[in-house]
């Protein structure tokens, strides 16, 4: 019989006829050719897909594997009982700020250009955005896609909007809500936590215990080596991977940010009392460093007091050479990343600009930081 069934032969097969009657089936594929390239390459089984999800190098390059909300919030989880302590009430504010550092750190917004911004606070400096395109983080999307597609707000509007610290009903749109459940089943997909049932007495929560100590030691570890580092170098052992771009940058907002949180004594409390409030005494200096603009015009080379409020001080007393040394060097460290940067952006001055413009952000949210309540 000439005419019947045809078999469809796959890539790589002979193209000759079987020799007799007696073949019974063409020789079969390799197991990766018949897994490969047929969705793509037009093969039968054709599926939908984004190109952008095929070259998505550029963006996941430079990045760490956890974003700074995330590294926050593992700090403030409990290991084996996986919830936040129910009397932290700065935790969910400090998050929206972080969202703002790590948009600003992927180039995705940025201060509106603007040379009349100087006369103004820097909590009320417009921010715009400069990069639309998706960075793969589900927060870090939504929030994006807010604010373009808003009227222009200053960061302290931004995160008071975000968090729902807003009596206009009109703008209750703009609240980001379940910020930390929704981080903690990121980080349950990323493998970091589980995700367990727990009961509190009327009613079941959902509970997320360290499922990987390695990835939370880490973030404990990082903090602990900037914090008290008896060098003025800053040690390797507080930064991120060689390959993560703004390694010192994401070393100081992430110190800083814990600290607003009330999170950071988490990863202090295995030092000695005189060395953990040596740590906070550091942290206050590299928060007031880094929360203005330039960076490092915060404080002076004396010990004395560090305005961190309206009214307010925290006085840096016990503050060691060594200490005052190392802030310096993140700032000269930090500086350096940025001219490095804006070159590898493009050339001119209008580069390096938008760099600055980026990193102005950043100060402005950790100046937010250093005003909340939990510092004071």
């Amino acid at each position: 019989m000439s005419e019947g069934l045809t078999r469809r032969r796959g890539a790589g097969a002979s193209s000759a006829a079987p020799s007799s009657a007696g073949d019974s089936a063409p020789p079969s594929r390799p197991k990766s050719q018949q897994m490969s390239g047929s969705a793509v390459e037009g093969g039968r089984g054709k599926i939908a897909y984004d190109p952008r999800d095929l070259n998505d190098e550029s963006e996941t390059k430079g990045a760490p594997r956890l974003t700074l909300m995330e590294e926050v919030l593992l700090l403030g989880l409990k290991d084996k009982a996986g919830y936040l302590s129910f009397w932290n009430d700065n935790i969910s504010y400090a998050l929206r700020g972080c969202i703002l550092i790590e948009l600003a750190l992927r180039r995705r917004i940025a201060m509106v250009r603007d040379p009349s911004r100087r006369g103004l606070a820097l909590a009320d400096r417009l921010i715009e955005v400069i990069d639309e395109r998706q960075t793969g983080e589900t927060i870090l999307d939504e929030a994006l896609k807010m604010i373009k597609s808003s009227e222009k707000y200053g960061a302290g509007a931004w995160v008071d909007l975000m968090s729902g610290e807003t009596w206009n009903v009109m703008k209750i749109g703009y609240q980001l809500k379940q910020v930390r459940e929704r981080l903690a089943k990121g980080l349950v997909d990323k493998g970091v936590l589980r995700t367990e049932k727990r009961n509190f007495l009327l009613f079941d929560m959902a509970t997320h215990p360290i499922a990987d100590m390695n990835a939370k030691e880490d973030v404990v570890r990082r903090c602990l080596a900037l914090l008290t580092a008896r060098t003025a170098a800053i040690p390797p052992q507080a930064l991120q991977k060689e390959n993560v771009k703004y390694r010192y940058m994401r070393a100081v907002s992430l110190v800083c940010a814990a600290y607003a949180s009330s999170v950071l004594e988490n990863a202090l409390q295995r030092l000695s009392y005189d060395a953990r409030e040596a740590a906070f005494v550091r942290c206050d200096e590299i928060l007031a460093e880094f929360s203005t603009w330039p960076f490092g015009i915060g404080t002076s080379s004396e010990a004395g007091p560090v305005q961190v409020g309206s009214g307010s001080t925290r006085r840096r007393e016990g503050g060691s050479g060594i200490g005052r040394e190392s802030v310096q060097e993140l700032v000269r460290e930090v500086r350096k990343e940025i001219a490095e940067n804006a070159g590898g952006a493009g050339s001119g001055g209008a580069a390096e600009d938008q760099e600055e413009l980026c990193f102005e952000v950043v100060a402005t949210v950790l100046e937010i930081f250093g005003r909340m309540d939990s510092l004071l």
